[in-house]
């Protein structure tokens, strides 16, 4: 089991490379994006030190094929998918916010409810919920969108305007964007007995036109639960069966890291790093009803390199 956790392409008309958490971008002649889905893992805004085989390639291709079955929606920024770990697409100027919408009370929602907050990002919560319990209505509570190294930061809609991070207009074209999005997700997981817990959007524009950009729906950006045993779980308090990565930062947590100044990343041992993986393919089969096809035998890097040059001499 091989994993890519590094690249450093040199594309034809390659103006400018930018290496983000887990995702390595390339810019080619400031008209195309080159998006390759590394096996790097972050957890806490912290880029862990073993690389997931596989993990690359569930995320671009579950994000391919949400993209696809979401374009009725609101455009997208996909053209092709020349390697199983890449997917090419359209400049966007994008919106510093990343749009996330919760359909349930979980993880660091959860935290900050049971230490008494009421209010997330100006949206009030109700009064005595319990933890995986569904909102009424899904719930959008954005984010800032930091750079490497960076935590991102919960903001409301009204300080979004305030910092003239978007307009009045282009917010609520956003928020909409999100809310259909997140439906249509939900709609394909219950198909699948899997609840679509909640998950983040990120949106630019191309040509003044608002666009949808980056991943969605895989499990770096979503949280899913089964549909079996959720309602059983929930009235007995118990855990839910979960596929996302919430796994590896309880993980983490039980081993006392939480990204904190001073704090160590416990051992991955290769039985850790081999459990994760076959974690993201789990996720993969249950979510497109698709058997999931390793891409081994062969130098990644090479194989990448030789697609996505391929495509774009066409």
């Amino acid at each position: 089991m091989k994993a890519l956790t590094q690249t450093d392409f040199n594309f034809k008309g390659q103006t400018s490379i930018y290496h983000g958490k887990v995702r390595d971008v390339y810019n080619i002649n400031n008209e195309t994006l080159v998006m390759v889905a590394t096996d790097r893992i972050s957890a806490f805004d912290v880029v862990l030190p073993e690389g997931i085989p596989y993990k690359g390639q569930v995320l671009n291709q579950i994000a391919a094929k949400f993209l696809d079955a979401t374009k009725d929606i609101c455009p997208n920024w996909k053209q092709a998918t020349p390697d199983p770990m890449v997917t090419v697409g359209m400049m966007c100027e994008g919106f510093p916010l990343e749009m996330i919408v919760r359909g349930y009370l979980c993880g660091s929602a959860w935290r900050a409810y049971k230490d008494g907050m009421r209010e997330i990002c100006g949206v009030r919560l109700p009064e005595g919920m319990r933890e995986n319990e569904r909102f009424p209505e899904p719930i959008v509570t954005p984010t800032t969108k930091a750079e490497l190294g960076l935590h991102d930061e919960n903001i409301s809609k009204a300080q979004i305007l305030e910092q003239g991070l978007a307009t009045p207009e282009e917010y609520e074209i956003l928020e909409k964007y999100a809310i259909e999005l997140f439906r249509r997700g939900t709609e394909i997981a219950a198909q699948r007995g899997l609840i679509l817990v909640d998950t983040k959007y990120e949106f630019g524009k191309r040509n003044g036109e608002i666009v949808l950009m980056d991943e969605i729906h895989t499990p770096d950006s979503s949280r899913y639960f089964y549909s079996e045993g959720y309602q059983e779980r929930f009235e007995a308090g118990e855990p839910q069966r979960q596929l996302s990565k919430e796994f590896v930062r309880e993980w983490l947590m039980d081993n006392g890291f939480q990204g904190k100044a001073g704090q160590t990343v416990p051992e991955m041992t290769p039985e850790i790093v081999a459990g994760i993986s076959e974690r993201y393919i789990e996720l993969y089969e249950h979510i497109t009803g698709e058997t999931f096809v390793r891409e081994e035998g062969q130098n990644i890097a090479e194989r990448i390199e030789r697609n996505v040059n391929n495509y774009l001499l066409k």
